[in-house]
């Protein structure tokens, strides 16, 4: 913007703002960058290969920081390449949220799987696929110029339903009081307000996950910002503001020993010059690491994760009779979830993952009897 002003200043163009204006606002945003700094993903220089993949500049920095979590961070040439070729196997599309996301979900997908285009469209109806990918050739995103490649898209969505249409046209009217009754019923009365509403009724998971926080931890909001992301060191003392005239002073005075039967903390702190103890998890101590089997590709009857992820739904029980593709259970990591389907038509022979087990790529999932080995 400073560029741009600086340029017309003086001319038939001048854009008639202030450079002091501008430099300003520079000056602001470099102090907001320093803050979230821990954040920054390192990108230092312009990338040209965005003529290739087509990213946008926002998904960009987000996606490397999710491939990096994914422990693709190496890989994040192929992760770029195989952008493209999940945009071109898409159709092509124009890259907004939540498109994007469906896009970037694809490349992670085919990277960590080892996929090439030609690959996926061979595999299509043997593979699991992210479910932001299943829902987006079942058309809840619309319909793409061109339709869809309809033998690519019943591989995809197999037995799921299909919206040949605008997904808005065919939608049951929201009730949005009945929404707010059960809100509040869950969360207390009159603790619902319309923007609370809105983001239940747009993201259900996220709000729930929010209420839950808040809840454990009360209004963090009221925490400036530096303080909210960086530990106080000992003895440092803050205001914090709950509203017009009501302003606590907090001292941090000690951190207490560790209780290895509970892994939590004693907190030592003054609050308004009176002592106080809370007691914290200790999020440093690390779980013993569980040593997971793997999956054995030349054995078409075992399942194996994908990509990493954690268990958030498992959908059988051993025993189970299954279809190859049937749901086994969901993964989810990075806001990106997975439906894992069966490998081949069988009996449930061993499921060797839990609710919210951490898996990697490639980890055992279950045993699928009956079928070909």
């Amino acid at each position: 913007m400073g560029a741009v002003v600086s340029a017309l200043e003086g001319s038939d163009c001048d854009t008639g703002i202030a450079s002091e204006t501008v430099r300003a606002l520079n000056s602001y945003w470099e102090q907001t960058r320093l803050l979230y700094s821990c954040f920054d993903p390192g990108v230092k220089a312009p990338d040209t290969s965005v003529y290739q993949h087509e990213m946008p500049g926002g998904q960009y920095t987000n996606l490397l920081f999710q491939a990096q979590s994914l422990g693709l961070g190496s890989r994040w040439n192929d992760v770029k390449d195989a952008y493209a070729e999940a945009n071109r196997i898409c159709g092509d599309l124009v890259k907004v949220t939540p498109s994007s996301k469906v896009v970037g979900d694809f490349a992670q997908f085919m990277v960590s799987n080892h996929l090439a285009a030609d690959d996926v469209v061979e595999r299509a109806a043997t593979l699991s696929f992210p479910k932001s990918v299943v829902e987006f050739f079942q058309g809840y995103l619309g319909q793409p110029v061109g339709g869809f490649p309809e033998s690519l898209r019943a591989a995809i969505i197999r037995d799921a339903p299909r919206i040949d249409s605008r997904p808005g046209a065919t939608m049951e009217p929201f009730d949005f009081e009945r929404l707010r009754s059960d809100l509040e019923e869950k969360w207390g009365p009159g603790s619902i307000r319309d923007v609370d509403l809105l983001s239940a009724a747009l993201y259900p998971a996220v709000f729930d996950d929010f209420q839950a926080q808040r809840q454990k931890y009360g209004n963090l909001s009221l925490i400036p910002t530096p303080l909210f992301l960086s530990p106080l060191e000992v003895n440092q003392e803050i205001q914090v503001q709950l509203e017009v005239g009501k302003t606590l002073i907090v001292r941090y005075i000690a951190l207490g020993p560790l209780h290895t039967d509970t892994a939590k903390r004693d907190v030592y702190f003054e609050l308004n010059g009176e002592p106080r103890i809370v007691s914290v998890d200790d999020v440093s101590i690390q779980p013993e690491v569980k040593t997971r089997p793997r999956a054995d590709p030349t054995r078409k009857n075992q399942l194996g994760a994908p990509m990493s992820g954690a268990v958030v739904e498992v959908k059988v029980a051993v025993g189970d009779k299954v279809k190859a593709g049937q749901a086994i259970c969901v993964l989810s990591a990075m806001k990106m979830e997975t439906v894992v389907g069966a490998p081949a038509d069988g009996i449930v022979e061993t499921l060797d993952v839990e609710l919210n087990d951490s898996l990697s790529a490639g980890d055992l999932i279950c045993t699928v009897g009956g079928a070909s080995a």
